[in-house]
């Protein structure tokens, strides 16, 4: 009974790291893979509690002490090789990520990770410059220490003064929707959500949710409690929780940068998990022998390890090559080799084999023995002493580290420009609104001149354009003419845009003076309609609509329907393609943008791929946002291809 139980919730934790892989490998195609984490804390919650509320039943007290033990020594030696093991990577290959690595690992170690990860603005979705760090994850072992070590508290407590099953049942309900609540009422629109992400007090209801199932339907009691006609409906009650969670696992209405996910989202399918374990948990029914598999059984018994190194292990390789876009498929299954060799390895190391503080003694002292006895015991021992020392030197020194310049550059112009675009946005739209008031006085003279008059005056029009007071000189050496930055000083744009644009928006702003600017960092394609419907409503959305989108995530046919609908025949839009070469949709985005050009006559692809993918000098090593140089290449070749194909010139 207790292989089939083990079994079948390793197939389980095999969903779901395949799904949280996925994700990180495609976040597109599968936006909701994210919600694997949600299963392995159900089933945290569900295994805890149920050794914990058995311990009561048959001994009627729980042994703490024994129980810290234990889960220190599953899972610190594997947690503590992966920390110093990715310390030694940085120190040896990528120094500019040294900045906080010492608050980093003693985070870890002391299981609050998730609080410093909030504390300190690391959001999940925001990717800077090629500075991410490989420990992001690592949030979710912080909630699991916290539970263990205040889980048996909470438990004794709830034991003593809720006395019955029941009650104790519905406090863990209870607690667990006022935990789905705070998340959906702290929850903002546009807003960073690394608060409700990574809080232990936010992501409570699936831990509860997976303890109350262990009140109401405890593994030792499940024995001879089923007739067969309960497998029948146990079967179908399967089927139709795994369908849901494999449905929201891989669906875009998931998609963690969206409302739908902190508005019950993740709460549903916590509660689909929840019942999906227990039906694997009863006696009767099939599904305990579908998830019990080889395959299932091995990635689930290594679900831990392979949690563990799929972060620093996507994040370095791909650090190493420029060209993802145009290898997706081949550098995706290196990827996952290299995950699941580095997982087994480490597995082995640390799962098989148990050490003591004797055994560390002896292996070190045989190590510095003279002469030296070469064995494959001194060269592991060796091998572990110099990852050691390694890891230790960057981890010591990392205080005198500071943050990488270039990257740090990037992330100060976004954020100078952010709090300047409110500002710039009301000055454009105050230029907006005079320079129409003298359209509309102009015209109304015009009406009343002949037509010798208007042709002298067109004459003079003409000239100003291209002789008048000279504007913007200083970006003539970036490809723009004088003609061409004049006219944009009349042209009147709504820009909507991702970390791309707003690290240029002041740029922008410059040489369109009559340009609002909406840029953000991690937005994405799927807001441009409603954002854009907002500016609608509100009168503010030009004649020339500017989007750069994309760089984030590939978009759909209908999302970009929505915002032609918006925009409208009248309104010319300009799409900027996007030069995103470490990512797998670069080449998605650009060939879709092209294609909807011959659907939609008032749709103009601006090439920034074309005119600067060549161009590595121009970028930040993410090899996507531009540099101080790049920035003004980027804006000028802007408003140069609007300011020709909308004829202003």
């Amino acid at each position: 009974m207790k292989k089939r139980y083990i079994t079948g919730y390793a197939g389980l934790r095999a969903l779901a790291v395949i799904g949280v892989i996925l994700y990180h490998l495609d976040p597109d195609h599968f936006g909701g893979g994210y919600l694997g984490v949600p299963v392995f804390l159900v089933l945290t919650g569900y295994l805890i509690t149920d050794q914990i509320m058995a311990a009561y039943r048959n001994q009627g007290y729980f042994d703490i002490k024994s129980f810290y033990q234990r889960r220190f020594k599953r899972l610190y030696p594997p947690l503590i090789a992966m920390l110093w093991l990715t310390s030694a990577y940085i120190v040896l290959f990528q120094r500019n990520l040294l900045n906080k690595l010492y608050q980093i690992v003693a985070c870890n170690l002391l299981g609050v990770y998730n609080w410093w990860q909030i504390f300190n603005g690391q959001s999940y979705f925001e990717r800077f410059a090629n500075n991410e760090s490989p420990f992001t994850h690592l949030w979710t072992m912080a909630i699991d220490w916290q539970f263990y070590l205040l889980w048996p508290l909470v438990m004794a407590l709830l034991v003593k003064f809720a006395k019955k099953r029941r009650n104790i049942f519905w406090v863990l309900v209870g607690l667990s929707v006022l935990s789905a609540l705070e998340m959906a009422l702290l929850f903002r629109p546009g807003q960073d959500t690394s608060r409700i992400y990574y809080g232990t007090d936010t992501r409570f209801f699936s831990l509860g949710l997976g303890s109350a199932m262990a009140v109401l339907w405890p593994f030792e009691e499940l024995d001879n409690r089923f007739t067969q006609k309960d497998g029948v409906i146990l079967n179908w009650t399967g089927l139709a929780t795994l369908f849901g969670m494999l449905l929201l696992m891989f669906s875009p209405l998931m998609n963690a940068q969206t409302a739908f996910p902190y508005y019950g989202g993740m709460f549903i399918f916590s509660f689909f998990v929840t019942v999906f374990a227990a039906v694997i948990a009863a006696p009767v029914g099939i599904w305990n022998r579908l998830m019990t598999n080889p395959v299932f059984n091995w990635l689930g018994s290594r679900s831990y390890e392979i949690y563990l190194y799929q972060f620093p292990v996507m994040i370095f390789f791909e650090s190493r090559v420029s060209d993802l876009a145009d290898h997706v498929t081949l550098y995706r299954v290196i990827e996952i080799v290299l995950i699941l060799l580095i997982s087994e390895i480490t597995y082995r190391l640390f799962e098989k084999r148990r050490y003591t503080s004797e055994g560390i003694r002896y292996n070190l002292t045989k190590l510095f023995q003279w002469p030296v006895k070469l064995s494959k015991n001194w060269l592991k021992t060796a091998a572990f002493f110099l990852v050691f020392l390694i890891g230790s030197s960057g981890i010591i020194f990392s205080p005198l580290a500071k943050a990488d310049n270039k990257d740090g550059a990037l992330i100060k112009t976004i954020n100078d420009n952010s709090k300047q675009q409110a500002e710039m946005n009301k000055k454009a739209l105050e230029l907006i609104k005079s320079s129409r008031k003298a359209a509309k006085k102009s015209s109304s003279k015009k009406s009343k001149q002949t037509s010798k008059a208007k042709t002298k005056t067109k004459s003079k029009t003409t000239k100003s354009k291209s002789g008048g007071k000279k504007v913007n000189q200083e970006f003539e050496k970036y490809g723009i003419s004088q003609a061409d930055l004049q006219a944009a000083q009349k042209l009147q744009v709504t820009a909507i845009g991702d970390s791309v644009m707003a690290s240029s928006s002041d740029i922008l702003h410059q040489l369109l003076p009559h340009a609002v600017i909406d840029a953000t960092v991690s937005r994405q394609a799927d807001v441009a309609p409603q954002l854009l419907q907002s500016y609608a409503q509100k009168g503010e959305l030009q004649d020339n609509v500017l989007i750069g989108l994309g760089t984030n995530g590939p978009f759909t046919d209908d999302e970009v329907k929505q915002i032609m609908q918006i925009v409208g025949p009248k309104r010319q839009l300009f799409w900027i393609n996007v030069v995103v070469p470490t990512r797998s949709w670069q080449n998605q985005v650009n060939q879709q943008l092209q294609t909807l050009t011959k659907k939609y006559k008032n749709l103009t692809v601006i090439d920034w791929y074309g005119y600067a993918h060549s161009q590595s000098s121009w970028f930040y090593d993410d090899k996507t946002h531009p540099n101080n140089v790049g920035q003004n290449y980027y804006s000028t070749y802007i408003v140069k291809e609007m300011v020709r194909a909308s004829g202003s010139n």
